[in-house]
């Protein structure tokens, strides 16, 4: 029998009788928070495609922590801008690689925020792209870009292990390499790693609204795209196959990414996987919303609060997004 709509009318018509009722409420329990790490002393560079999201060295990256820790923002998810790069992306896996260093300093100072690490090539790399490509001056005219899954995986292994020695509490492979999960997985138990879990990019789109994100990180592909091995956005049953592959490949969490656009993927995974649940709201939904507001054609927080609060309803338990410091200071 259908809930008399008169009834429903009475129940929406005190504020708090309406917070009574919700079927989710945003709260800084659901945050985790992007940082862009690069060496140096006194960096604090905005990125211009994002207002209010800084390249920070290590001195600011400890007082950003600071900052997320006042706010009671329990995790932080960490990106490196290295100084120089190669074809084999060697900075993200080195012991004295920039989010080695971030790691270590972090723990130290801020031992109860979860440190969450992206595992991936595209910012190290000179081509800029998530994996190995045999040779790289050939493919710049080739429209079937050719990246070498195989060859990726042991390098993708390297930096999981080095990332959980400096400090990691988890691991977030990014690069959508076939069988990343379960090689990051055997190479982590190898090294008395079991209990430090997986947070999987399981579900990431070939999207359009990572173009800011390109500039935070200096990982713009130098030729071709990642297509190739990132999802096509006009496919949905797919990413449930990969979700099922993550989790059978030792995946603690799953990942949609982006998150606003495919609200009918969070829905899908989260009707059938009882796993934990992240939704990634990216660098354009953040960039789009900052310039609209910015004109006066939107007010900000509202928007943030809707757009973050329908990932919740369709089943998102983590939102990992660069608004979680605005949402935190309006939550107190």
């Amino acid at each position: 029998m259908a809930f008399p709509i008169h009834r429903l009318r009475r129940l929406r018509s005190h504020p708090q009788m309406r917070r009574l009722i919700r079927d989710v409420s945003l709260s800084v329990d659901h945050l985790a928070y992007p940082l862009f790490v690069r060496s140096g002393k006194g960096i604090r560079k905005e990125v211009s495609s994002m207002p209010g999201i800084f390249q920070l060295s290590m001195d600011q990256v400890l007082k950003e922590m600071d900052e997320i820790a006042k706010l009671s923002i329990p995790a932080v998810l960490l990106f490196g801008v290295p100084d120089s790069k190669d074809e084999k992306g060697s900075g993200a896996y080195a012991a004295a690689g920039i989010v080695q260093k971030a790691l270590k300093a972090i723990k130290k100072e801020f031992p109860e925020i979860l440190l969450m690490t992206d595992v991936c090539l595209c910012s190290y790399t000179s081509h800029g792209h998530c994996g190995i490509i045999k040779n790289p001056k050939s493919e710049i005219r080739n429209p079937k870009l050719n990246v070498d899954n195989d060859s990726t995986l042991p390098l993708l292994q390297k930096i999981a292990v080095s990332h959980a020695e400096a400090g990691a509490d988890l691991v977030a492979p990014s690069g959508m390499m076939d069988g990343m999960v379960q090689a990051i997985r055997e190479a982590l138990d190898n090294k008395n790693f079991e209990s430090l879990p997986i947070m999987a990019y399981s579900a990431k789109y070939a999207s359009s609204f990572y173009g800011p994100f390109r500039d935070a990180a200096e990982s713009l592909p130098q030729f071709g795209n990642r297509k190739s091995y990132q999802m096509d956005f006009q496919t949905g049953d797919e990413a449930l196959r990969e979700v099922s592959l993550d989790i059978d490949e030792g995946a603690d969490v799953v990942m949609v990414k982006p998150a606003l656009a495919y609200l009918d993927i969070i829905r899908a995974v989260k009707e059938n996987f009882d796993i934990p649940l992240a939704a990634y709201h990216v660098s354009g939904e953040y960039s789009m919303v900052k310039a609209a507001a910015q004109k006066g054609w939107i007010k900000e927080r509202d928007v943030i609060t809707e757009i973050l609060s329908a990932s919740l309803r369709a089943g998102a338990d983590i939102l990992i997004t660069y608004w979680a410091k605005e949402v935190a200071r309006s939550l107190r």
